[in-house]
Parts: C-alpha cells; structure tokens; sequence
C-alpha cells in the first residue's frame, strides 16, 4: 500500500501573495532534512504539502525527522487510495486496523478538494464510517472527543486516508525572517532562546565565549551538546569559539570589581557583533530575562546595549526560570543545561555587582585599556564547528 507524508502549512497560509516563497524555502528546508534517508518528491498544493518516496526510502524515518521542522503546523502519513468509495472503504479499515482495534471511539472527517467526486464530504463520512463500525463492532461514534479520527482527503491527484495527525514544531521556515547571531552560554536560557527565534523564522549562527584554563573541553563539548539539540530544530548551526581569557584577565587586573560582569557583556557584544556582521547576521540573540541576575536589571541592560549598533533580540526576557526551564526540557536541553562545568560568564564573577550603573561610569572603566586591539585579536582567533 503507497504512503505519502501530508505536510500541513498552518500559519504560511496567511501570506497571501508571498505564500509560495515561504512553501519554497520550507520545502527546501525539508529536502535539507531528508536528504540522507531517501529520494523524495514534494508537491505543494491547497495549504498542504505531499512528501512521496520512492521504493528505497524510509517513510518512518522521514516522518519523524519533519516532525522538528519550524513551519510545519501538523503532519501525518497517509495512505494512497483510488478515487472510488470501494478502494476508500477497504483502503480506511485495512490501513487504519491496528489503531481502530485499540481504538473505543471514533469520527470520520472529509475534505474534497476534487468537487467532481461524486459524493458530498458528509456522504463520505456517512459511508466511511457505516463501513468501519461494521468491521469493527466494538467502536462508537463520538464527534466532540473521539480517540480517532479518521480523516479522508479527497485531491486532484489521489485519495489520501490517515489516522491522527501529529502536531508539528509550528512556526515559520528557516530562513525566512533573516539570520542572526545566537550567544550561547551553556546554561539553560540561551538554548532556549535560540530556539524561540528560530521557530520566528530566523537562521542560527552560534557564538561561544571559552575562557581556558578556567574552562575546559568539557564544557566546551556541552556547549556543542546544547547547540545541537537546537539544531535539531533549526538545522545546521556555525558555532563559533571566542577564546576570551586575554580580555577577561585584562578586565580583572584594570577594572572596577563591582563592574567586571557589566563591562564583560558589553566586550562580548562587540566581539560577537563583529562575527556577526561578517556572517551577513542582522541581529544577536542572548537568553536574558529581566532581573534574573545583576547584570539584567534595566540599567545593566542599557548599558550593554550601547554596545551593539546591530538589534539585539531577548525572547526570553519576561519569562520566569521556571517558564525558561518547561521550554528546556521541551527541546531536550535542560539536562544538558545543568551540567556542573564552568562557562565563561562565572569566571571573575564579583561577589558584589552593581545593579544600578550608569552607563558614563561604565565607559570611563572600561576606557582604562585599550580592548578594541584585544577584541580584534580574539575575532581574527576564532574558530567555528559546524553543528548538524
């Protein structure tokens, strides 16, 4: 029996007359996807996508692999059958046996695009359902809260039945809103807002400050742990390694103590901004959340702000560390996130950080050295890892 995957577009279908660019960019995000487990061909049509394989190619696989798509809304495999109720009804109950013998209660919904079908939706469901209840006795029709729904699709180019259909990552394609620069820390926020963004649309770039020898391979090794599970979303990331250890000693020796963190984030944007306008980035995206710590109170973030002549993005901003942490563990981070090794945002952290700075103070500590050299230096270092 031929399968197919039917891709549901959700919110592409308020695009209006740009809706095809954005089905371009998601359908090639998907063959990005897919392109070690099969040959596929994908046909958009009436707010739905089809993905075929063909003879060699692992459907199961496929399935679940879409199922982490930004901008798909809902999927589900189908079964393909001719455009005649007789291959419709034994097409529904042989395809669809296991999870209505499970099943206690059911529907059955339809959709005909074709309108020369000879049947109306409702005789569809009418028949259909007729024929299941008849095969299997043990079912009852329920319409408000079934246990399945059994949905028959009525198309220009086949008949398409399937069960439930499984709810998708949501959002819009990659690639759609941009590119940004993501700065991922190896705690638990910054995960979780690169995936927010992206889910918006924007492609990834990552940007890792390491700190050896207060930090090891091991974070770094969990840096890239947490960038995939990203990834696995957004597709391939450049993460890129700042070693930044010459800075932050420098900021230690010359700097005040009640500033250290402060003047850090800020020497961190502008390095970052640099990486960032070379990838061709519009925007940098940090995990902060108002008041978390001393360096995101309202005035500490205005002070790094003026930092960055690129928009810097906070989706996660008003969010409390409990709402951060259900997001975590929803993309499959948050273990990883708690890791016990030292990140370089807790190296020299101050054991009294000013939460009240202006941003003329600031700028005259950190004027003591000549960072701009040392920033330039860092860029020119750095090196990348592609993460898939």
């Amino acid at each position: 029996m031929k399968e197919i995957i039917l891709i549901k577009n959700g919110e592409l279908a308020l695009k209006g007359l740009n809706r095809k660019n954005f089905e371009s960019l998601l359908i090639k995000n998907m063959k990005r996807r897919l392109e070690d487990v099969g040959n596929f061909k994908f046909t958009a049509c009436q707010s739905t996508i089809t993905v075929e394989g063909d003879e060699n190619s692992d459907m199961s696989k496929a399935f679940e692999r879409l199922r982490y798509v930004f901008g798909i809304a809902g999927l589900s495999i189908a079964a393909v059958a001719e455009k005649n109720m007789e291959s419709i009804l034994n097409t529904a109950t042989e395809y669809l046996e296991d999870e209505l013998l499970v099943a206690k209660t059911f529907k059955v919904t339809a959709k005909r695009s074709d309108k020369s079908f000879s049947l109306k939706s409702p005789e569809i469901c009418m028949e259909t359902g007729g024929h299941i209840l008849s095969k299997f006795p043990h079912l009852k029709v329920d319409v408000h809260n079934p246990d399945l729904i059994v949905t028959v699709e009525v198309r220009d180019f086949g008949v398409y039945i399937h069960g439930n259909q499984l709810k998708g990552a949501g959002g819009m394609p990659v690639g759609s809103s941009g590119k940004a620069a993501l700065l991922v820390s190896g705690g638990i926020d910054s995960p979780v807002a690169g995936w927010m963004m992206s889910k918006r649309g924007l492609q990834l770039i990552g940007i890792h400050f390491a700190a050896p020898p207060y930090t090891s391979e091991l974070a770094e090794k969990k840096v890239c742990m947490l960038t995939q599970k990203v990834a696995k979303y957004s597709g391939r990331i450049k993460l890129y390694i700042v070693e930044f250890t010459k800075i932050q000693e420098c900021i230690k020796d010359n700097c005040p103590e009640d500033l250290f963190t402060l003047i850090m984030r800020r020497l961190m944007m502008k390095t970052a901004e640099k990486i960032a306008i070379k990838e061709d980035c519009g925007a940098m995206i940090t995990g902060e959340s108002l008041a978390q710590v001393a360096s995101q109170t309202l005035k500490a973030l205005a002070c790094t702000d003026d930092a960055a002549t690129i928009p810097v993005f906070r989706p996660c901003i008003g969010m409390d560390k409990n709402e951060i942490i259900e997001i975590s563990r929803k993309i499959d981070a948050f273990e990883t996130s708690i890791l016990p090794y030292e990140d370089c945002c807790t190296v020299f952290t101050p054991k009294h950080p000013k939460t009240k700075p202006t941003l003329q103070e600031v700028k005259e500590a950190e004027s003591a050295v000549d960072f701009d050299s040392m920033i330039q230096e860092a860029v020119e270092n750095t090196r990348f890892i592609l993460i898939d």
